[in-house]
């Protein structure tokens, strides 16, 4: 919709990169606000942060291009738009929580502890992430012909590959919107939370629901399909999606074992 925010000369601000540091920065302040009353060295969990965010990222761009990689292997001038896209969201979380759980054990930190309270914050950092991919054409949804809530790109200034004057299903919105509500929901329950790991299970099982529902219109070049294809999104299943189940029964196992030992702790 709006891929460049400020051009002034040979400086050139984009919206995506702008709102991403935004959402970043929103997450920490959050997070260091969360971990006041949980007596964690402040400067470990801002490097806690700094390095799985730096992770995160990097493994989003890695990820993409691993799952995608015959559609970059035909058009390698694409490569160049993994600096500017998103990357993919899971690509990003399996290797900032590689990462986390190899910088806890360093630092003998809480996992359950950290998880708590990183969970409301990736949530809000997602839906301002989301929010730059409406605005640069990242993750585009599929056609959307006669829906009264479909999109139109417009900017020529795209990189994205999304179809121009098109009507799509709003993906990015979707997402932003229901990310939204995760960060809501979960930062009521963090003041209500029962025990140690409960909000970032919680955070885990909302995304995956939230992912796995967006997917069925998300039309951005091949999302890689366990079996069918974007052709027939309902009766198919992708890669994402078979992300989003092991997401939720993970959640679960997390969720189980995590109130098994709050309640171990205090017998």
């Amino acid at each position: 919709m709006h891929p460049i925010l400020i051009k002034l000369g040979p400086i050139t601000i984009h919206t995506y990169g702008f709102l991403l540091a935004i959402g970043v920065i929103a997450a920490i302040l959050l997070s260091l606000y969360l971990a006041k009353k949980q007596n964690i060295n402040r400067k470990v969990l801002t490097d806690f942060f700094f390095y799985t965010i730096l992770v995160g990222l990097l493994g989003a761009k890695i990820f993409l291009f691993i799952t995608e990689f015959g559609y970059y292997s035909k058009n390698p001038d694409q490569i160049k738009t993994l600096i500017t896209s998103a990357g993919t969201f899971y690509g990003g979380l399996i290797f900032g929580v590689l990462f986390a759980v190899w910088f806890v054990r360093k630092h003998r930190l809480d996992f359950r502890v950290l998880g708590d309270i990183v969970g409301p914050a990736l949530a809000l950092a997602h839906f301002f992430g989301r929010m730059g991919c409406f605005s640069a054409g990242c993750c585009y949804g599929r056609n959307a012909p006669g829906c009264a809530i479909a999109i139109e790109f417009t900017d020529s200034r795209a990189t994205t590959g999304v179809p121009q004057h098109t009507p799509l299903y709003p993906t990015q919105l979707m997402e932003a919107i229901l990310n939204l509500l995760n960060f809501i929901v979960l930062l009521t329950l963090y003041k209500k939370r029962k025990f140690d790991g409960q909000i970032f299970s919680i955070y885990i099982l909302n995304y995956s629901i939230i992912r796995f529902f967006v997917e069925f219109f998300r039309g951005d070049t091949d999302r890689g399909y366990i079996f069918g294809s974007m052709d027939h999104p309902f009766s198919s299943l992708s890669v994402p999606q078979l992300l989003s189940i092991i997401g939720v029964i993970t959640a679960i196992i997390l969720y189980r074992v995590f109130k098994k030992k709050a309640a171990a702790k205090t017998q």
